[in-house]
């Protein structure tokens, strides 16, 4: 009795890309050669279809093994195992933790739990995203969020340190936590047509002047957490702007103590204009956290 194999033998790990896209966006390896095959790879190689099958699944193997290192990016620098130059270990790394924005827009502010995980099959089908891309950008931010939320320091070090992300994805993924942590409701019909773009660009600067390491500067850095204190004041401030003779009566003060200085005062009227119908929709959402049996703040909901 017989039997064939395929037997690939080599010393520099090969990385196509377009292949590891393929995985990454979760298709099969069917589904995978039959993408490959459409792109007009067998006339531009001269390949049969059945190495293309055989090349493909071997390098779906070779993906499925560098996985579990891909999980803890360091580890993939310093093994021996897959000889991997280090262009390319960042291309793997980077292309991993990418995720797409429909995606995160689903997930955002939601607490990173098996609850929220269930619901990946609905996001799946509303987004369009294959389900096991979905599940893996999931638990890519979960990941993340574990390594991180304990830690003090800057957010976006902490996770350059331990995930070796470029500054711009690890900025994404720390505006990611920042909200998960504080449960911030970003669903809302009213404020889907802001892009993830637009809340991670106020994450940061919540980070940078509201969280408790900006506030006190006698505390060490911690990103994640806002300042208690702070959101009472801001809560306090709601009342306030959700007073229409009180708004008046402060655009009033404000631009006679401007009037004068005619750029200014013409400007600052005209944001009056802008920003008095939405001054209460972006105070809405900072109340004073609630807090878990553990004492730890984990929530900032209307």
């Amino acid at each position: 009795m017989t039997s064939e194999l395929d037997i690939f033998v080599g010393n520099t790990t090969l990385i196509d890309e377009d292949v590891y896209r393929l995985w990454l966006d979760g298709y099969s390896v069917n589904d995978a050669v039959a993408l490959r095959v459409r792109s007009g790879i067998l006339e531009q190689t001269g390949a049969t279809a059945a190495v293309l099958q055989s090349d493909t699944m071997d390098h779906y193997r070779t993906f499925h093994m560098l996985e579990r290192l891909l999980h803890a990016p360091p580890k993939l620098l310093h093994q021996l195992i897959f000889q991997i130059p280090p262009s390319r270990q960042a291309l793997l790394i980077e292309r991993y933790y990418a995720f797409d924005e429909a995606f995160v827009r689903e997930v955002l502010g939601k607490k990173l739990s098996k609850g929220t995980k269930k619901d990946l099959d609905d996001i799946s089908t509303k987004t369009g995203i294959t389900l096991k891309s979905c599940r893996r950008q999931f638990d890519n931010f979960k990941r993340v969020f574990k390594v991180v939320e304990e830690m003090r320091g800057s957010l976006v070090d902490n996770i350059q340190q331990h995930f070796l992300l470029s500054d711009r994805l690890a900025r994404d993924y720390a505006a990611i936590v920042f909200f998960a942590n504080n449960r911030f409701e970003t669903g809302k019909k009213k404020l889907q047509y802001l892009s993830f773009g637009d809340f991670a660009f106020c994450a940061e600067l919540m980070i940078q002047n509201w969280t408790l390491g900006a506030v006190d500067s006698q505390v060490d850095d911690m990103d994640m957490d806002l300042d208690k204190e702070f959101l009472q004041d801001l809560k306090e401030l709601k009342v306030l702007v959700a007073d229409k003779d009180l708004l008046d009566l402060h655009k009033s003060l404000v631009c006679t103590a401007l009037r004068g200085k005619l750029g200014v005062f013409s400007e600052m009227e005209a944001n009056f204009k802008v920003c008095g119908p939405i001054q209460p929709l972006s105070l809405e959402h900072l109340q004073p956290p609630e807090h878990c049996p553990s004492g730890q703040l984990c929530s900032c909901r209307a």
